[in-house]
């Protein structure tokens, strides 16, 4: 699995104009799920952006967890994060999950969330949404639960 995180002062996210989801303070999740992504790697990354240290302490350093800064999730599944751009013009989109496992496992990753005290929104699974966030920092990470990718 991967998740592509951004620290904002406020998001939301919207379907068909209506706002579906929206926090303040806290952390956007763009979450892509791969075919040999399980159950265990969507709780490995919950346990991560639960606990992730990238909001400021009092001295301004990256040193406070999303729950320690009082901050909540807004959590969208997006399968483009496994775009194979390499060849061609098109990206490819093989290593994608199919629609059934990555609502699974986009939902074992919500509730993993939740699990750890974690506010939580989300957008809408296979929908077309509009999200909208201001970035603070800017803060971007890429977390992925696959052996030798970027953590």
């Amino acid at each position: 699995m991967r998740v592509v995180l951004q620290r904002v002062t406020e998001a939301r996210v919207e379907v068909g104009g209506e706002v579906v989801g929206s926090i303040g303070r806290g952390l956007v999740a763009l979450v892509g799920v791969a075919k040999p992504d399980t159950p265990a790697d969507a709780d490995y990354l919950a346990g991560k952006v639960a606990g992730l240290r990238i909001f400021p302490d009092a001295a301004g350093k990256m040193n406070r967890s999303l729950l320690e800064a009082g901050g909540a999730l807004l959590a969208v599944s997006q399968f483009t994060l496994y775009g194979d751009c390499r060849k061609g013009r098109r990206p490819s989109f093989d290593m994608a999950a199919g629609p059934e496992q990555a609502r699974a496992l986009y939902e074992c990753f919500l509730d993993g969330c939740r699990a750890r005290n974690v506010p939580v929104e989300s957008g809408v699974f296979q929908a077309t949404m509009a999200v909208h966030l201001v970035n603070d920092g800017p803060v971007t990470i890429i977390c992925d639960s696959a052996p030798g990718a970027p953590q």
